[in-house]
């Protein structure tokens, strides 16, 4: 079963960071290894919808639909936004500043997501 769910049309990208982390042992090893985290992702829609998935980067090195177990961080933003970031046309920091990221729990641990988001790009070119 995809993660990509229609309404949101940047989930797609959950498909391809799964993608990534499944696609070697050492890539999987590594990512854990540099997250040592939970990340949620809580997308908002057009139409005022929101959804929410994880990466789980503490155990297992999968992606999943939900916030997961526990997320140590969770980043709140709209779907369209999420597309900007994963594609690399959009800076986290950015998006925080200007208030279109939120974010609960361990900021700091928000900062190791940039290099697997970036990873997940070369694999899918999104």
């Amino acid at each position: 079963m995809g993660l990509k769910n229609d309404k949101f049309p940047s989930s797609a990208a959950f498909d391809a960071i799964n993608e990534a982390l499944n696609s070697s042992d050492a890539d999987r090893k590594d990512a854990i290894k540099q997250g040592n985290a939970i990340f949620a992702f809580t997308l908002k829609n057009k139409a005022g919808e929101t959804e929410s998935w994880h990466i789980d980067l503490k155990e297992k090195g999968t992606v999943g639909t939900g916030l997961g177990t526990k997320p140590t961080v969770t980043l709140s933003l709209s779907d369209e936004d999420f597309s900007k970031l994963v594609s690399g046309q959009a800076n986290a920091q950015r998006l925080f500043m200007s208030g279109k990221l939120k974010i609960k729990g361990d900021v700091m641990k928000a900062t190791k997501l940039q290099p697997i988001l970036q990873k997940a790009q070369t694999k899918a070119k999104l």
